[in-house]
């Protein structure tokens, strides 16, 4: 048998660019969706028509938009453990993971594209309709493409130090693509001036979506799985493999904090741009120099978080990062005339409050779930990283599907006055401290130890 060959730097940014791509697609999709379909009188005012029923119209508390994102993320988590257990068990002669990616990574950009290409340009159930088939196709292409790319997180980081790199780079990339997706508006506001705003938006996002793809395919063409990899093929069928995963007692506490951060953070960032229209009544191209702006100053602290991580260990800094994400949440709900600040200072002092938590979570909770699934290999000698992370993606869709249903119906509450998007700002805060609480149950010391024995 050939000596399998340790992951190069080289090869973990490689392996990196892929996080980037898929996280461009997912960001147009989470940061744009709501308000290019549920605009607010300021984004209407700008020109952006109403293109599906509004209000709250399903049994009379969701809005269209709400129902179908979080009916589309609860199909997403169906599929999750069917997707990953076929990952689990997958033998094909390019690995066990790379087969997925490369199958999903053209259907996941297209679906992701095609959501923003409604059929007829005015308000009409058949966007509705139309929004629903490409949204179930977008959610389902991204399970095949990221389930088996997280799966390789710990496959390829065979110890520690190579884990911490593949995290705090895919971290950076993942940031990276979101602030891309972010730089949208200032794109579209320089084609607005020669087409009309909805054309300009779906240039914009077809454009961006292409380099999302292109990024996708670097780790499937630069990585040959079975030369890092050497593992047997799990043999369990997915709800075994899926029950399995879910007697580990640390893993179970750690999916339910999970839930609650991106529950928080998906009402924060859907809210963002009206945060910044609505409340602080700043031009919606600020939104875009908000978030790179966070982007870049959460990138100042990866060096020192990789340095503090081995001192303090994972558990307490990601404790630390709730404390600042509930903080800062509740500054949001303050802002607009109630700060003796002026309204764009008051967004950048949210950017430098929040960047230190931001750089914790987009790299420590890939580790502890790599941590976790080495721990339970060790113990049950079965490797289902596969279905580890698809549960991890789970969480993700659970916290934004519940995310999307909050966001679009307390934003039809006092539109005129901003105080929907204040409440929105106060649950997420609400939900990161159940977050934090949660967490404090994760026994690190426990699988540290396995793990180093």
């Amino acid at each position: 048998m050939s000596t399998l060959k340790k992951l190069t730097t080289g090869k973990v940014w490689c392996f990196a660019i892929g996080q980037f791509g898929w996280s461009v697609l997912a960001a147009l999709i989470s940061s744009w969706l709501v308000p290019y379909y549920q605009p607010d009188l300021a984004t209407q005012q700008a020109g952006q028509p109403i293109l599906i029923p509004q209000g709250r119209v399903v049994l009379g508390l969701l809005t269209i938009l709400g129902a179908i994102t979080a009916f589309g993320r609860i199909f997403d988590a169906v599929t999750d453990p069917v997707i990953a257990s076929m990952s689990d068990r997958c033998k094909s002669k390019a690995g066990r993971r790379i087969p997925f990616m490369r199958a999903a990574a053209i259907p996941f950009a297209l679906a992701c594209i095609l959501t923003f290409w409604s059929p007829v340009s005015h308000e009409s159930w058949l966007n509705a309709g139309f929004l629903f088939l490409m949204l179930m196709l977008f959610y389902l292409f991204m399970t095949m493409y990221c389930t088996p790319y997280n799966a390789l997180i710990p496959e390829l980081g065979a110890d520690q130090k190579t884990r911490m790199a593949i995290s705090t780079s895919i971290s950076f990339t993942y940031i990276a693509g979101m602030a891309v997706a972010y730089v949208a508006p200032v794109i579209w506001g320089m084609l607005e001036q020669s087409m009309p705003r909805v054309l300009a938006i779906r240039i914009t996002f077809t454009v961006i979506a292409l380099i999302g793809l292109v990024c996708m395919f670097v780790p499937i063409f630069t990585i040959r799985e079975r030369d890092y990899i050497a593992v047997v093929p799990s043999e369990s069928t997915a709800m075994r493999s899926l029950a399995a995963t879910f007697r580990n007692r640390d893993f179970r506490v750690f999916v339910a904090s999970d839930i609650a951060y991106f529950l928080g953070i998906t009402m924060f960032q859907t809210a963002l741009p009206f945060f910044v229209t609505s409340l602080l009544k700043l031009d919606e191209s600020m939104s875009t120099v908000y978030f790179v702006l966070m982007t870049a100053l959460s990138m100042i602290f990866y060096v020192p978080i990789n340095k503090l991580t081995p001192k303090f260990g994972k558990k307490k800094l990601i404790l630390f990062a709730f404390t600042v994400f509930t903080l800062s949440f509740v500054y949001t709900a303050c802002f607009g005339q109630n700060l003796p600040i002026p309204p764009a200072v008051q967004g950048y002092i949210l950017c430098a409050v929040a960047a230190p938590a931001m750089a914790i979570f987009g790299i420590l909770p890939q580790a502890v779930v790599a941590d976790i699934a080495e721990y339970d290999a060790l113990e049950t000698h079965e490797n289902r990283s596969g279905m580890f992370y698809a549960a991890r993606t789970f969480a993700f869709k659970m916290g934004q599907s519940i995310a999307m249903l909050l966001v679009t119906a307390f934003a039809t509450i006092g539109q005129e006055t901003g105080l929907g998007y204040r409440i929105t700002a106060i649950a997420a805060a609400a939900v990161c401290v159940l977050g934090g609480v949660l967490f404090m149950l994760y026994n690190e010391k426990k699988v540290y130890a396995r793990i180093m024995k």
